[in-house]
């Protein structure tokens, strides 16, 4: 198994409205999208919407499920301040604020916002970390 990740699928309350938070966070759709998913090219990865019910009927797991589920999403960015403009872009978009920007213990900044359907979304600059022209991230060897 090569050691990558392709895509990241949120289970969503709403298609529409999950839709239309994305975009207003300024992400487009891709024409693989249809009235069941929505797809959105994210870097090296895609990150989808489908229905929480039928996620969760597809993964053979119970869909009511409302708690925290053991994931968080990370979008990393290359220096300190965009931290803070991304915040400030989410919560225009809609998204709940879930801990302001604030120096991190390992040494970088960072935040986090959930989306309408309470996934919650870090968003972080870490001086350890190079971002690519492209958005991919880059470890230290």
């Amino acid at each position: 198994m090569e050691q990558r990740i392709s895509i990241i699928t949120l289970g969503v309350g709403n298609l529409q409205s999950s839709r239309e938070f994305y975009e207003r966070l300024g992400w487009h759709q891709s024409k693989a999208s249809n009235n069941d998913i929505v797809f959105f090219q994210a870097g090296w990865i895609a990150v989808a919407l489908y229905s929480r019910s039928e996620l969760a009927k597809d993964a053979n797991l119970a869909a009511d499920s409302r708690g925290f589920g053991g994931i968080t999403i990370a979008y990393n960015v290359r220096t300190r301040h965009e931290v803070d403009r991304v915040l400030a872009e989410a919560e225009k978009a809609g998204a709940k604020i879930l801990k302001p920007a604030t120096e991190a213990f390992w040494g970088g900044y960072s935040a986090y916002f959930a989306d309408p359907d309470g996934y919650p979304w870090e968003v972080a600059w870490n001086p350890h970390f190079t971002i690519g022209g492209d958005g991919s991230l880059r470890l230290p060897e």
